[in-house]
Parts: C-alpha cells; sequence; structure tokens
C-alpha cells in the first residue's frame, strides 16, 4: 500500500467555524491552520479558485504548520475558463478587463491572462520550495467537453505550471463516457498527469463517474458528497452531505486496492457543511490506517 494523505476542501468555512470542531481556544486564522494540522496531513485551498492569493499569504501557510504537512492548491476560476468576477483580479489589473459580471479567458486581453498566470504561480513559490505543495487541482467546467483542443490546453497548463505539478478533474461527463474513458485515462497515463476521481450526485449534465484511476505516481480522490440539492446556487446546500459508516466502510476497501496503484493518494473531503468534511475524513483516515499520530 502507497502513501495516503487524507484532509478536507477548507479550515476557514463559516459553518465549520459555528460547528464547534474547533476549540474555543482557536481563535485566530493562525490558531485554527495550526489546529487542523495536528489533526491532517493534507489540506485543499479552495479559496484559491476565487481569488488569487499572496506570497505572504502562501508563507503564513508555510511557516504554520509542521514540515510533514501538504497543501494542494484549486486553480484561480480564470486559468480554468470558469466565469470569473472582475473584482477578484489583483487591484492593478482590474481596469485593463471590460467592465462585465463576470469575465472569461477570451474577454480578458492576452497580455493581462499571462499576468493573473505568473503572478498566481509566483505566490505559491514559498509552498512549492518548501517541498510543502502537493498539487495544483485544475477542475474544468461542464463546457470543457473531450476533444483535442482541450487536450492541447491540459498539457500547456501543465508546462506552464512546471516544476509545479497539476492533477485534472473533469466536470464534463464526455470525458468519462463509456466512448472515450479508455482515451481520456490513457491520455492523462501517457502524460504523467494525476486523474481526480470524484464521488459526487449523479444524474446531472455535470455528473462524472466514481471511476477510481491512477494515471501517475499519484492518485487523488474528491468527495462532493450526495446532497439532493446539488444544483442549488447555494453552496452549502449543495455540499449538505454526511458520508455514513457503511459508506466509509466501502470507500475504504475500494481506496485499499487504488493506492496499489499509486505510490501516493490524495484523499480530499470537499463535503464542507458544519464539520461533516471532517467527520469522514477522519474516520476514513481511521479506517486506512492514515491517521496523523504526530502533532505540530
Amino acid at each position: 500500500m502507497g502513501k495516503i494523505l487524507v484532509g478536507t476542501a477548507s479550515w476557514t468555512d463559516k459553518t465549520l467555524l459555528a460547528s464547534g470542531w474547533y476549540p474555543p481556544e482557536a481563535k485566530t486564522a493562525e490558531d485554527r491552520l495550526r489546529f487542523y494540522a495536528s489533526r491532517f496531513r493534507l489540506v485543499e485551498v479552495d479559496a484559491t479558485y476565487y481569488s488569487p492569493p499572496a506570497e505572504r499569504t502562501v508563507a503564513l501557510w508555510r511557516d504554520r504548520t509542521p514540515e510533514d504537512f501538504t497543501f494542494n492548491v484549486k486553480a484561480f476560476s480564470l486559468l480554468t475558463g470558469h466565469p470569473t468576477r472582475p473584482g477578484a483580479l489583483y487591484r492593478d489589473l482590474r481596469d485593463r478587463v471590460p467592465n462585465k459580471r463576470n469575465l472569461y479567458p477570451q474577454d480578458v486581453p492576452p497580455d493581462v491572462v499571462e499576468e493573473v498566470w505568473q503572478r498566481f504561480l509566483g505566490a505559491l513559490r514559498p509552498l512549492h520550495e518548501a517541498g510543502r505543495l502537493g498539487v495544483l487541482l485544475f477542475q474544468f467546467p461542464g463546457w470543457f467537453p473531450f476533444g483535442e483542443r482541450n487536450r492541447r490546453y491540459i498539457l500547456q497548463v501543465k508546462e506552464r505550471c512546471a516544476p509545479m505539478r497539476i492533477c485534472v478533474e473533469f466536470r464534463n461527463a464526455t470525458w468519462m463516457s463509456e466512448e472515450n474513458r479508455a482515451a481520456t485515462l490513457g491520455f492523462l497515463a501517457e502524460h504523467d498527469l494525476p486523474y481526480v476521481s470524484v464521488d459526487m450526485p449523479q444524474g446531472h449534465p455535470t455528473s462524472i463517474p466514481p471511476v477510481l484511476a491512477a494515471t501517475s505516481d499519484l492518485a487523488v480522490v474528491r468527495f462532493h458528497g450526495h446532497s439532493e440539492r446539488w444544483n442549488s446556487g447555494d453552496v452549502r446546500e449543495r455540499f449538505a452531505y454526511l458520508y455514513s459508516e457503511e459508506e466509509m466502510r466501502s470507500w475504504a476497501a475500494r481506496i485499499k486496492d487504488l493506492t496499489e496503484r499509486a505510490e501516493t493518494t490524495h484523499l480530499i473531503f470537499n463535503n464542507c457543511c458544519a464539520d461533516h468534511s471532517q467527520q469522514n475524513a477522519a474516520r476514513l483516515a481511521s479506517l486506512l490506517g492514515a491517521e496523523r499520530h504526530a502533532t505540530p
């Protein structure tokens, strides 16, 4: 069995702070991150999807966590083709883009897109240089279908981010349809790109089947839960789901098989409502014998 790291897709969600998971003495951002890192060895930073981080903030993440702690970072929305608020851009770039509610890459001058790329990756340097950056998550939208053009873009992203690693999550079912699944996984394996396996509600346009695959030495699994309100505009309703003990045991058995095919496996719970993701992450880590035993 390869190395297993388990964590959650947030440590600052408002419903988590209100849940009582943090002890009363964890009153500051620093206190909370230190406490989280005493319980888990991995976290996924999702806030970077909504707004690119400052290098100083990234350096603080590094300094407030132990040396064996790993950060995965979700790519900024503009870089994956998602709608991006002009106000989410760097302040000095905002007057160089159209005055629209949401921007897409085609709306933004190429030199501005280039500047966003450089600053986003540059800000992550403190984690990367410390060996604490696990992987950059590129979650592509539902309008990013299987095809040669999008495969080329994925390779461009890999090249641009190097030597930082990327992993790829799809939200367009054509990538993992029965017709295209082998080609998708073969493409990722050929280029040493980790596929992000997902557990999510089925029957929606963005649904991807829960196929576990190792296309690199690193395997990544993200658990989104099975909320009946997946299409809700309220993100907390979308991810309001607590996995049952039966589900956890079933997933543990499947994960054990996956870890035989990868050197390292990252397991991320994105059912970020109250402390559901922390509960489920801790339980799955226990079932897999991957608990954190050392504390900072």
